[in-house]
């Protein structure tokens, strides 16, 4: 790659460039990632002294608190560091790395929330079958599947960034989100492909999780009123956190490449507040 020709780091603008904002942003960042981490270290640590918490919903809901770690970890170091600093760069191989695991873990979580709804469906319409159906090696192969999807994905959209352009400028105005715009090229079939791997993938998912959980509501007519309460509880709030996690998702990929104001708090809300 001639580097005289190419970008070697990125000016990132941030959310803000005022100081006073800088350091709001910063306390409620660490705050909300100090949160998330604890809390999920908390959930791991009880499921896995627990002896009654052997389920295959609590394995996946094992998995989930990790990645949720992993995520955030990768989504909210950046720009909490940034908020300390005056000027906030990222090195070309540092972006592509962040763009790698931001993805990689972003789609993990998201099909594992695929595969945990698959997972309500069975214990609550074919409750008599769950034992055969949910095996260990079945659900074992259910997370090797969303490692190596999440995998493919990620390395599907930092393959289609890494080898464009990038020859100036090097500002993106913004403190996560990919600079296809800044690429010296015709970006138009590499738009449409990150629409395809992102932006479908999120409204596929998001799709089947809805049609599985009104599958569940309606099954609900021939269960107790004690068990219809508590399981109408349950998949009222698993439905909160897809809608907030995929709505912000699909609202950013699954359109043309016009810039909105809202862009960066639409970000800041899937990045780090959902995982709150």
């Amino acid at each position: 790659m001639d580097t005289a020709w190419n970008v070697t780091e990125f000016i990132l603008l941030g959310l803000t460039q005022k100081q006073e904002l800088q350091q709001i942003y910063f306390v409620l960042f660490l705050f909300f990632y100090a949160v998330t981490v604890l809390g999920n270290l908390l959930i791991i640590v009880i499921i896995n002294q627990s002896e009654h918490l052997n389920s295959p919903m609590y394995s996946f809901l094992n998995y989930l608190c990790f990645v949720d770690i992993c995520y955030s970890s990768v989504t909210a170091r950046k720009p909490i560091t940034d908020f300390l600093v005056e000027r906030k760069t990222i090195s070309f191989g540092g972006y592509m790395a962040q763009l790698f695991w931001s993805h990689f873990f972003g789609f993990t979580e998201i099909f594992l929330l695929t595969v945990m709804a698959y997972d309500q469906y069975i214990a609550i319409c074919k409750l008599r079958h769950y034992t055969t159906i949910m095996i260990g090696l079945v659900c074992g192969q259910m997370v090797v599947a969303l490692w190596v999807g999440g995998f493919l994905h990620s390395m599907v959209q930092t393959l289609l960034s890494i080898h464009l352009p990038f020859c100036g400028p090097n500002e993106i105005d913004h403190y996560f989100w990919p600079a296809l715009k800044l690429a010296c090229a015709d970006t138009y079939l590499v738009g449409i492909m990150v629409v395809e791997n992102t932006g479908m993938i999120s409204l596929s998912c998001f799709v089947v999780l809805i049609v599985s959980y009104v599958i569940i509501l309606v099954s609900l007519k021939t269960h107790s009123s004690k068990g219809h309460c508590k399981t109408v509880s349950t998949c009222a709030s698993h439905i909160t956190v897809v809608i907030i996690f995929f709505g912000p998702c699909i609202f950013m990929y699954l359109r043309s490449s016009t810039t909105f104001s809202e862009d960066k708090m639409v970000v800041v809300f899937y990045t780090i507040i959902t995982l709150y």
